[in-house]
């Protein structure tokens, strides 16, 4: 059956017309002969200019500098955490933005998460494994101190790639005054002038705000104040049921704060398989956090210590009163795109703000670009560098291609969520017949050797032909084992090729293999 997929995959290339061809390259009439990889002033022309230095800024302004392109990125320098932090540009695409909060925010959560849980494991665990303590305590400031170490370490190997790659980095704010020149506010509170002949906006997104609410990064925070507190609230309420909000709040009900989460839709994470997100609700319930669904915040008051909200369910009916010490605001993001002269230049955007582009990336203002969180699809990390390198590629006259249909997504709590594809829900609204397989953790035998078996691997497969449709994935390390179902679906691959692929023993990844075992035939272990 692995030939097969292949087979597939060569057909599908095809019918994409992705030859990579000299004829293709003339067709987009960009000669890389002329270009150089010097550093850029402000009067020198860069082949690509990056505004933003985000996953997706970054990574274009990287990928531009090793096709040959002379790439400068430009990055205002953003405060999290109490620490600067800071990406280059490149010389010859000047890409512009302010998207490195994404970045930050990954590495900052996944710091925040791997410490938080390492004490829920020694306060609830470790003594099952015959490890006792006579006490165990939280030291904040020091775990704080961790995670801001990590963070600072990871953005200077960024900092260093630039280098590496000679790649120009301006600090400071851009916007647009001809669609060839960014005006660029630097931080040394200068100014100088950014020219390219191709721009990509890569500046990511910003919390998105509720009316009546205002965020003081204090009392009532953004993800950006939550990863800075300086001590364990007894009460935190998080307005918003999604990725973001979860991870937050397990972070911070791991360390001992009291969480309950308001949502005003009637599930979690609504884009969620529907069985893998109420098993993944009952995790998050058995580690006490409270939820209170189809419910809307209708009022705030601050006057106090504390913070005091107002709700009411989401279809009209009684109020009630919930205190907190802090108060979460995670009802989404939106893009960044406030102040880049946009309207100037007359870039196009929806009503929502996102940045209209074809499938090459491009504005309807010819050399001006856009990538990631500012134009519509997924708002993730990863999302935005797959942009950033197929933006790049079809610049230099080559072949990109990013399928938001086959973009992993991974909600990063304990045990975290993983999926790929499409949902039940999708495949039913789709009328295709499907068939599906499961396997639960409880019977693979390293989850339970390592005491950690809370789970389940399910896969959905196409009844006629077994073609893979939707993965989902709920485990301690769902975010690595999605991958190989990545690679199996931007393949076209069957449930069967998964099946029949050897998978070592004993590891977490058999479970995959026995929910495609249980997919097209049966499987081993259940």
């Amino acid at each position: 059956m692995a030939l097969a997929s292949l087979v597939r995959r060569k057909a599908y290339l095809l019918s994409r017309n992705l030859s990579n061809s000299p004829a293709d390259a003339l067709k987009y009439s960009f000669s890389l002969s002329n270009f150089s990889r010097g550093f850029a002033s402000g009067s020198e022309e860069n082949d690509v200019v990056v505004i933003g230095g985000g996953p997706g800024g970054y990574v274009a302004a990287i990928k531009a500098a090793q096709l040959g392109l002379k790439t400068t990125c430009i990055e205002k320098r953003g405060t999290l955490g109490g620490t600067c932090l800071n990406v280059g540009c490149i010389p010859s695409k000047v890409v512009i933005g302010h998207g490195l909060y994404g970045e930050m925010y990954i590495k900052l959560i996944l710091a925040l998460l791997h410490s938080s849980h390492m004490y829920h494991e020694a306060t609830h665990s470790f003594a099952g494994h015959g490890v006792k303590f006579s006490s165990v305590e939280i030291d904040l400031p020091a775990m704080m101190a961790q995670k801001d170490k990590a963070v600072s370490n990871l953005t200077r190997g960024i900092e260093g790639l630039f280098k590496k790659n000679k790649v120009n980095y301006v600090k400071g704010y851009g916007k647009f005054i001809s669609p060839s020149e960014v005006s660029v506010d630097t931080i040394e509170g200068g100014s100088t002038v950014v020219k390219g002949k191709n721009i990509i906006i890569a500046t990511g997104s910003d919390v998105k705000s509720l009316p009546g609410i205002t965020i003081d990064e204090k009392r009532i925070v953004s993800s950006t104040g939550a990863l800075a507190l300086q001590e364990v609230p007894r009460k935190l309420i998080v307005i918003g049921a999604g990725y973001i909000g979860l991870e937050m709040g397990s972070v911070w009900g791991r360390l001992g704060s009291e969480v309950t989460v308001v949502e005003f839709a009637p599930d979690i994470v609504p884009s969620m398989d529907a069985e893998i997100r109420k098993q993944f609700q009952r995790s998050l319930e058995k580690q006490k956090m409270k939820f209170m669904l189809k419910t809307k915040v209708v009022g705030v008051d601050t006057s106090g210590n504390g913070v005091k909200l107002t709700v009411e369910p989401a279809a009209g009916g009684d109020q009630t009163t919930l205190e907190a010490d802090v108060v979460l605001v995670s009802a989404g993001r939106s893009p960044f795109t406030a102040g880049l002269g946009l309207d100037k230049i007359g870039v196009e955007t929806d009503k929502i703000g996102r940045i209209l582009v074809n499938d090459r990336f491009a504005t309807n203002v010819a050399g001006v670009y856009a990538i990631g969180d500012v134009i519509p699809g997924p708002m993730l990390a990863h999302k935005a560098e797959e942009d950033g390198v197929a933006c790049v590629e079809f610049i230099a006259g080559k072949h990109g291609h990013v399928d938001y249909d086959k973009v992993p997504g991974v909600v990063y709590t304990h045990p975290e969520v993983a999926s790929v594809g499409k949902t039940e829900e999708q495949v039913k609204a789709l009328g295709v017949d499907y068939r599906v397989g499961k396997f639960p953790f409880l019977a693979n035998s390293r989850a339970k050797a390592i005491d950690d078996a809370e789970g389940i691997v399910k896969i959905l497969a196409d009844k006629e032909t077994d073609k893979i449709l939707g993965v989902h994935i709920m485990a301690p390390n769902a975010g690595e084992l999605i991958h190989e179902a990545v690679l199996a679906i931007n393949y076209d691959a069957s449930s069967e090729d998964i099946a029949r692929v050897c998978h070592a023993h004993p590891t977490m990844s058999e479970a995959l293999k026995e929910a495609a075992m249980a997919t097209y035939d049966k499987p081993i272990h259940i």
